[in-house]
C-alpha cells in the first residue's frame, strides 16, 4: 500500500507560506493592502524605545551671579525676556541646506618582472657524471635552473555622488546639558499618495547659535543625526524582495 504524497506536500507549502509571510512584516502589509501607511502618534520623544539621554564629558557648570544693586546677572544674553528656546519643551527651528557633491578617480597600476638562472660548471666533479646519469636528456650544468616571473596589476575607481536637500522643520528641546548646551530631537512626516516621506533629526546645539528668529542651521549641531526616508508602495517595488536581500547575504559566490 502507498501513501499518496499530496497531503504532505500540500502542508510544506502552507508551512513555508506561513513562514515567509511571518518575516519582514508580512502580515502587517497584508492588513495595510488598500489603504495608506498609517502616521506615527505624536507622543514624548523620550518614552519611544529608541530614545537615550546624551552624556558627554562636560566642564564643570558655571552659576551667575548678580551684582549688588543690579538686575543684571552674569551670562544673560538680554536683558528682557529672551523668546528663543532654551527649556525642555521649548520648541525652534532647524534650516537642513545640503548640497554636497563629490567626485573622485584613482588609477593604480604597477608591473614588476623578475628573471633567474644558476647551475653549477664545477662541482667536486659530478659536472661530468650528471650527463651520464641523465643520459636520455640533453642537460647542460651552466643552465640547470632557469626561472622568470612577471606581475601586472591595475586597478581603476570612479565616485560620483551629488546632494541636494533643502527643508524645514521643528524640533524639540528634550534635554539640557550641565554646560548649557541643549539636545534637540524632531520628526516630521508628510504623507502624499499612499506615499510616507519622514524626516528626522538630532542633535546637540548651543543656545548662542540659536539666532533672534528662533532658528538654527544645521551646520551649527553637534553630534547631527539627519534622516530623510520613507515608506509605502513605490519605496517597497523600489528594494529587492526579502529573499533576494537574504540570498545576497548568505551566498558566498
Amino acid at each position: 500500500m502507498f501513501l499518496r504524497p499530496f497531503p504532505l506536500t500540500r502542508w510544506a507549502i502552507v508551512g513555508f507560506t506561513s513562514l515567509g509571510l511571518s518575516g519582514c512584516g508580512s502580515l502587517d502589509r497584508i492588513g495595510d493592502i488598500g489603504k495608506p501607511p498609517d502616521l506615527s502618534p505624536v507622543s514624548d520623544p523620550k518614552s519611544q524605545p529608541g530614545y537615550t539621554p546624551v552624556s558627554l564629558p562636560l566642564p564643570a557648570p558655571q552659576l551667575g551671579e548678580h551684582p549688588e544693586n543690579s538686575l543684571w546677572r552674569s551670562g544673560s544674553r538680554s536683558f528682557f525676556k529672551d523668546q528663543r528656546a532654551h527649556r525642555v519643551g521649548d520648541i525652534l527651528t532647524v534650516t537642513i541646506a545640503i548640497n554636497d557633491s563629490a567626485n573622485l578617480s584613482d588609477v593604480t597600476e604597477r608591473k614588476r618582472a623578475n628573471s633567474e638562472s644558476s647551475g653549477f660548471p664545477n662541482m667536486f666533479g659530478l659536472e661530468t657524471a650528471l650527463p651520464r646519469w641523465l643520459a636520455s636528456h640533453s642537460l647542460s650544468t651552466s643552465t640547470l635552473v632557469s626561472t622568470s616571473s612577471s606581475t601586472d596589476n591595475k586597478g581603476t575607481g570612479t565616485i560620483q555622488r551629488s546632494e541636494t536637500i533643502n527643508l524645514s522643520m521643528a524640533a524639540l528641546i528634550t534635554q539640557i546639558l550641565p554646560n548649557g548646551n541643549m539636545v534637540l530631537q524632531g520628526t516630521q512626516e508628510v504623507m502624499v499618495n499612499y506615499e510616507l516621506r519622514a524626516l528626522t533629526v538630532t542633535g546637540v546645539i548651543r543656545p548662542e547659535d540659536v539666532t533672534s528668529a528662533n532658528k538654527i542651521d544645521y551646520t551649527k549641531i553637534a553630534e547631527a543625526r539627519i534622516s530623510y526616508g520613507g515608506r509605502g508602495q513605490l519605496n517597497d517595488v523600489q528594494q529587492p524582495r526579502y529573499g533576494t536581500q537574504l540570498l545576497d547575504v548568505i551566498l558566498p559566490f
